[in-house]
């Protein structure tokens, strides 16, 4: 898993981090055992291939909680579209006995949640912005 770190592309400084969760259609309980860990696997390999980075990975029976790190030119529903199309590809390639418990075409519920994570609390973003201008005031005597 990776470290908690600011990232650098040509013209960036970023650390994008977001807590997810999604889970299996009609939330079953499936994800054990063999099939937890090849979720597991899949979620790295889909992460290393697109440069991003995976900080925690909890595989529950019936849902994934993922914090991870993504760039600023990868859009949250594009991150989701891979690691779910992949995943649901690959295991229910592996595993066509899982037919029987997921018709249709995706192992994946509908949606997903997703939030923002970051170091500071909302207020102390708030605070910090709205400081700005009265440190430069400060600072040059205004």
């Amino acid at each position: 898993m990776g470290s908690n770190r600011y990232r650098s592309g040509p013209h960036t400084k970023h650390r994008l981090l977001f807590h997810i969760v999604f889970r299996p259609k009609y939330r079953k309980r499936i994800l054990k055992f063999e099939l937890r860990k090849k979720l597991f696997d899949l979620i790295k390999e889909c992460s290393e291939i697109n440069d991003w980075i995976v900080h925690e990975c909890e595989i529950m029976p019936d849902h994934i909680h993922l914090l991870i790190q993504i760039n600023p030119d990868d859009s949250i529903s594009k991150v989701m579209q891979k690691i779910k199309g992949g995943t649901s590809h690959v295991i229910r390639e592996e595993n066509p006995e899982l037919k029987e418990f997921l018709w249709g075409e995706s192992l994946w519920g509908d949606g997903y949640f997703v939030e923002t994570v970051g170091r500071n609390s909302e207020k102390a973003v708030r605070l910090y912005i709205n400081q700005q201008n009265k440190q430069v005031e400060r600072d040059h005597g205004l």
